[in-house]
């Protein structure tokens, strides 16, 4: 029987961490007025290396190494695996005990080319018997009508885990105005929810935005530093992973076929059984001159 991987795109925390920073950084499409005009925020992972901000985006830092404000980061901040937001699957299925793996069906289709083989062979099987009642005076020997052999092939693939990733999106800017301008997406997109849709290919996640926008600032300091206005938004996406990515030594999705004709075979030599047209009588469709 054989088993086949079909193109599918795995979900895994990176995937989750992607689909927030689409939504950050092309959904929302956050612009603020700045002397240079009215620009887009850039939206930067702060998990990436200071040398490799520098290389990809010459326009993040001034020519002293400091960030070019306004600016949004996103951090993910902690991942729990609660036992009771275990989402559609709320059981713990174990995976098939085989190389295959695979736990949860998600399709059951006909194979058309072996299902097709098996009515062929019944029908050529049909005309050979048509063939030989023509040869035998019209007598024929009839068999009990059979279901027809149907080929299914079952997609599963391996049990979701739910997961509750949390992050924390900063906003960081020189000015009051430029704050203003950032939080205001973040509050009416949802509407009168804090509800929020993130996606990343085919996948779908649900995140929760917090209720208190928290305001850090050094207006208050009358030193010689920059003055800055900072605003941190927590965001919850409840997301799932299938499989283990890269240590995924099964096939993500496996395809299986039923069976649909079992066979014994004897030993007639051992057993001295007899063909059917050695003891076939005149008449017999089995019967041979």
């Amino acid at each position: 029987m054989e088993t086949k991987e079909i193109p599918f795109g795995i979900s895994s925390v990176e995937t989750i961490d992607q689909s927030v920073f689409t939504y950050v950084n092309e959904t929302l499409d956050i612009h603020s007025m700045t002397n240079k005009g009215f620009k887009k925020v850039p939206v930067i992972w702060v998990t990436a290396e200071r040398a490799y901000q520098i290389k990809n985006d010459v326009n993040l830092r001034d020519k002293n190494g400091l960030l070019t404000l306004p600016v949004i980061t996103i951090e993910r901040t902690g991942i729990t695996k609660s036992l009771t937001r275990k989402g559609a699957v709320y059981g713990n299925v174990p995976p098939v005990p085989d190389a295959k793996g695979g736990t949860v069906t998600i399709a059951r289709e006909v194979n058309q080319f072996k299902s097709s083989n098996f009515i062929n062979a019944d029908l050529a099987r049909l005309a050979e018997q048509e063939t030989k009642k023509s040869r035998n005076n019209g007598v024929m020997f009839v068999k009990p009508k059979k279901k027809p052999k149907i080929v299914y092939e079952t997609i599963t693939i391996p049990l979701p885990i739910y997961i509750e990733t949390t992050y924390s999106i900063r906003a960081r800017t020189e000015y009051q105005q430029q704050l203003n301008e950032i939080m205001t997406p973040f509050i009416t997109r949802p509407n009168g929810l804090n509800y929020v849709e993130l996606k990343h290919e085919e996948h779908m996640y649900e995140g929760f935005l917090g209720e208190s926008f928290s305001h850090e600032n050094n207006i208050s300091s009358l030193g010689q530093e920059e003055r800055k206005y900072e605003t941190s938004i927590e965001l919850r996406v409840l997301g799932y992973v299938i499989g283990d990515d890269k240590n995924q030594e099964s096939p993500r999705i496996v395809r299986r076929q039923n069976f649909v004709d079992v066979k014994f075979p004897r030993e007639h030599v051992i057993l001295d059984d007899k063909k059917d047209y050695d003891s076939a009588a005149p008449g017999d469709p089995f019967y041979r001159e």
